[in-house]
């Protein structure tokens, strides 16, 4: 993050099973997937505790391995969305229509990084 409005960015996570993250390499690590018709919201979350809850605990045992991305954002984008908490006050995420995921793609500041995985 080199200038003024890149250093105001959100630092975000996003886990991923092992499909999702060939498609986030193949963008070279710029991008997130558009959403399946099925999955009308893209939920980014706000702490790598709870990306890595989702990681571990859920992609692990439907596809044998789960990673923890991050990624920065710039703060303007959120300005039009809530964080909503889902569960405890630890699970917070946005809530991002998968028609905007485009928009949230163009506002990544540096890349998607994986900061763990789990087998």
């Amino acid at each position: 993050m080199s200038d003024d409005e890149d250093e105001d960015a959100i630092t975000l996570y996003r886990p991923a099973g092992p499909h999702g993250l060939a498609l986030i390499a193949a963008s070279g690590y710029l991008a997130f997937p558009p959403r399946l018709p099925e999955q009308p919201i893209f939920y980014p979350v706000l702490s790598q505790e709870y990306a890595t809850q989702i990681a571990r605990d859920w992609n692990v045992p439907r596809s044998s391995a789960g990673y923890v991305t991050c990624f920065h954002v710039r703060s303007a984008f959120f300005r039009q969305y809530d964080v909503h908490t889902v569960g405890s006050s630890a699970h917070l995420e946005y809530w991002i229509p998968a028609e905007e995921l485009a928009e949230l793609n163009r506002n990544i500041v540096g890349g998607i990084a994986v900061v763990a995985e789990f087998h």
